[in-house]
C-alpha cells in the first residue's frame, strides 16, 4: 500500500510514484489523502489498524479456544485458562504483524481518508 516504487537495479533513477490499490483497482482519492497526512500520522495510523486486527483476531481465537477440554496443552485445568488467553494474545499479535487477514488494510485507508478530510 505504499505510494513508492524503486524502479531501478543500479539505484541511480529516483523513486517514481505509484498510484495505490482499492479491490485491485487504483484508488485516487487514497494517494490524494496520503499526500496530506504527515509520515509520523501515516505510522501511528497503521500501528493502530494492525492493533485493531490483533485485538479482533485475539476475540475470533478466544471464542475458537473457549469450549475445548481434555488433555494436554488445551486441557481443563486451573493454570489452562491463563495460559490459553496468553497464547491466543501472541497467536492473534503474530498474524497482525506477518499481513493478517485483511482488516488492518481497510481500516488503515479510512484512519488515512478521515484524517485527510480534517485537514483539508
Amino acid at each position: 500500500m505504499q505510494s513508492s516504487l524503486i524502479n531501478s537495479n543500479s539505484g541511480s533513477i529516483p523513486a517514481k510514484a505509484m498510484m495505490p490499490l482499492f479491490n485491485g483497482r487504483p484508488d485516487p482519492a487514497f494517494a490524494e489523502a496520503l499526500k496530506k497526512v504527515s509520515p509520523q500520522g501515516q505510522a501511528k495510523a497503521k500501528a493502530t489498524a494492525s492493533d485493531f486486527e490483533a485485538m479482533f483476531l485475539n476475540s475470533m481465537f478466544s471464542n475458537m479456544t473457549n469450549g475445548i477440554k481434555g488433555e494436554g496443552p488445551f486441557g481443563d485445568t486451573p493454570g489452562t485458562g491463563v495460559w490459553r488467553s496468553m497464547l491466543t494474545e501472541q497467536y492473534s499479535k503474530s498474524l497482525a504483524k506477518a499481513g493478517g487477514v485483511g482488516i488492518s488494510n481497510e481500516v488503515y485507508r479510512t484512519l488515512i481518508l478521515q484524517q485527510a478530510g480534517r485537514t483539508g
